[in-house]
C-alpha cells in the first residue's frame, strides 16, 4: 500500500525533500515502512514507468528510537544499489504544551437573596463556525464573592488552538443550575500571552464586565476583579518526546524451567518444540521481543531461567544464564534468545519451586544503577514467561514493590491453564499493590497476561495486550522523578 510520494527533485544526484511523511505512531505495533527511490523519466504516475533507484526496509519504531537514520539503499536482491544512500529523520508533530492557572475573584456581585454567590469560571476560545467553545469549566466555590478556585491545567491547544495571542473569553458565573440555566456576573476577553504576565509575586488583575449593567448604570465601574495569581506553561511530555530523547529500553526475559512444565521431549509439555519450531515460550518471546527490540541500540538481552537444576553439580538455581555464560549472559536479538533458550533445553533438569523475587530483584539492581544518571535514559523491561503459581509470593510482592521505585516495569506471560489468580494480584489495575510489610507500590508495573487468551489470534495482538500499559508507565516514572526528555526543549 503506497502511503505518499515526495516531490520532484530535478537533475540533483543528493536531493533534500521537502516533502513530509505524517504517519500514527503505536508502540505496541510493528509498523513496516518501505522507501523507494526512482528517476522520473516521463510524466506518467504509474511507478514501473520509471527507473528504479534503491530502497530500504524497516519499522518506525528503528526510525523513532534513532530520531535520525542513514543507511544503504538496496536493490529487489538485497544487494546495495551502487553507492545511494538514504536519511530519514523523524519528528513528533503534537503541541505537548499544557498551562497550568491559579485564579482567584475580588468583590464579585451578589446574586443569591443572601448577599452571597457560588461562583465559577468559564473559558471559550473562537470556533470555526465564529461561535465561542466551552475548553474548561473551574469547580463552583459556595457562598463566596472573594472566591479562590483551585488550580487546574489544561492543554494549550485546548484553550488557544497552541497561539498565545489568540483572543479567550473568560466568562463569571454563579450558582451552578443543573438545568444549565448558570447566573451570569461578568467577561473579560484576554490572551494567554497576557495571562502569563501573572507571577507569584505580581499577580494579574483583570475586570469582570457585565455588558447590560455598563450600558444601563453611568458609574458602573465593574462586576469585580478577577485574579491571576499564577500562570505557568509547561510541556506534558509523551512516551514518543522520551524515546525521541533517547532513551533506551532495556529488554530481560525470565524463563520458568520449573517441573510442573513437564519433560520438555514429551508432546506435553508446555517446553515441547512443534515440528513448526515453536512453543507458548517461543511464541510470547517473539512477540514482545520483536518490538522492544527496536528500541534498543545495541539489541543484547540478558535471558535468565530460574527453577532449574543445571550441571555439573545440579543444584537448583533460580536467576541463571540460560547460554551457561553468568558473566555475559547477554544474547544477539530476539533471535539470539531462541537460538539459546533451544540449545539450554537439553542440558537441564526441570525442577522447583517457582521464585520470581531473584530475577525481579536481579533486574532491579541494574535499574537502580541507571537512576544514579539522573537523566532520562534506560528504561528496563522484565518480561517473565511462567506457568504456574508463584511459590515466594511475600518476596515477590516486596521485590515489586521495591522495583515500582525504579525505572522498570515487568510483565508476566501465564501460559498453559495453571490457576493464575495470584499473577492477577500483582497486575495491581483494581487495588493498590502492598509488600506483606504493608508499604505500598508507588506505581503499577506489572501487567499479566494469559496467553491461552491468544492461542487462535495473531501474535500481533498479544503484543498489543503485553505492551499497551508500558508507554504511560514510562511516562509516569520520568514525570514522577521530574525527568525530561534528554535534549528537550523548554516549554
Amino acid at each position: 500500500l503506497q502511503l505518499d510520494r515526495t516531490e520532484t527533485a530535478v537533475n540533483n544526484l543528493n536531493p533534500a525533500f521537502a516533502k513530509k511523511f505524517i504517519i500514527d505512531y503505536h508502540f505496541e505495533e510493528v509498523q513496516k515502512l518501505k522507501f523507494a527511490l526512482f528517476d522520473q523519466d516521463k510524466s506518467s504516475t504509474q511507478l514501473y514507468e520509471h527507473d528504479f533507484l534503491g530502497e530500504f526496509s524497516c519499522t518506525l519504531g528503528t526510525i523513532v528510537s534513532s530520531k535520525k537514520i542513514t543507511r544503504t539503499l538496496l536493490l529487489g536482491n538485497g544487494k546495495p544499489a551502487g553507492k545511494g544512500m538514504i536519511t530519514i529523520a523523524a519528528q513528533e508533530l503534537s503541541d505537548n504544551r499544557v498551562i497550568t492557572l491559579s485564579m482567584a475573584g475580588r468583590k464579585l456581585d451578589k446574586k443569591d437573596l443572601f448577599g452571597k454567590s457560588d461562583p465559577f469560571l468559564e473559558f471559550y476560545k473562537p470556533g470555526d463556525d465564529g461561535k465561542w467553545m466551552l475548553v474548561h469549566r473551574t469547580e463552583v466555590i459556595k457562598y463566596t464573592l472573594d472566591p479562590v478556585w483551585k488550580p487546574f491545567t489544561v492543554p494549550l491547544v485546548s484553550l488557544c488552538d497552541g497561539e498565545m495571542e489568540k483572543m479567550i473569553k473568560v466568562v463569571v458565573c454563579y450558582d451552578y443550575d443543573s438545568d444549565g440555566g448558570h447566573d451570569f456576573i461578568g467577561e473579560f476577553q484576554t490572551s494567554v500571552a497576557r495571562l502569563c504576565e501573572a507571577q507569584d509575586a505580581s499577580p494579574l488583575e483583570l475586570e469582570c464586565i457585565n455588558p447590560k449593567k455598563q450600558k444601563k448604570k453611568k458609574n458602573y465601574k465593574n462586576s469585580g476583579i478577577i485574579i491571576v495569581k499564577s500562570c505557568k506553561i509547561t510541556r506534558d511530555f509523551s512516551f514518543l518526546d522520551y524515546i525521541l530523547g533517547g532513551c533506551q529500553l532495556m529488554f530481560t526475559v525470565g524463563i520458568d524451567f520449573t517441573a510442573s512444565n513437564g519433560n520438555p521431549q514429551e508432546p506435553s509439555s508446555l517446553h515441547y518444540i512443534n515440528p513448526l519450531g515453536t512453543n507458548e515460550y517461543l511464541s510470547a518471546i517473539w512477540a514482545v521481543g520483536q518490538i522492544i527490540q527496536d528500541y534498543d541500540s545495541d539489541k543484547m538481552f540478558p535471558a535468565l531461567g530460574f527453577g532449574a537444576q543445571l550441571p555439573p553439580d545440579w543444584k537448583v538455581s533460580h536467576e541463571f544464564a540460560i547460554n551457561f555464560n553468568p558473566r555475559n549472559p547477554f544474547c544477539s536479538g530476539v533471535e539470539g534468545i531462541v537460538q539459546a533458550y533451544s540449545a539450554c533445553l537439553p542440558h537441564i533438569r526441570f525442577y522447583g519451586p517457582t521464585n520470581f523475587s531473584p530475577i525481579i530483584n536481579h533486574v532491579a539492581r541494574f535499574a537502580a544503577q541507571a537512576t544514579q544518571q539522573e537523566t532520562a535514559s534506560q528504561y528496563f523491561i522484565l518480561l517473565i514467561i511462567t506457568d504456574g503459581v508463584i511459590s515466594d509470593m511475600d518476596e515477590t510482592r516486596h521485590a515489586v514493590v521495591q522495583a515500582s521505585k525504579l525505572p522498570m516495569s515487568i510483565i508476566i506471560v501465564g501460559v498453559g491453564n495453571a490457576d493464575f489468580a495470584a499473577m492477577e494480584f500483582l497486575d495491581g489495575d483494581n487495588r493498590v499493590l502492598r509488600s506483606h510489610t504493608g508499604e505500598e507500590a508507588v506505581r503499577d508495573i506489572v501487567q499479566f497476561v494469559p496467553f491461552r487468551n491468544f492461542r487462535n489470534v495473531p501474535k500481533e495482538t498479544l503484543a498489543k495486550a503485553v505492551l499497551a500499559e508500558l508507554p504511560q508507565q514510562v511516562v509516569q516514572y520520568f514525570k514522577h522523578q521530574n525527568l525530561p526528555p534528554i535534549n528537550s526543549e523548554p516549554a
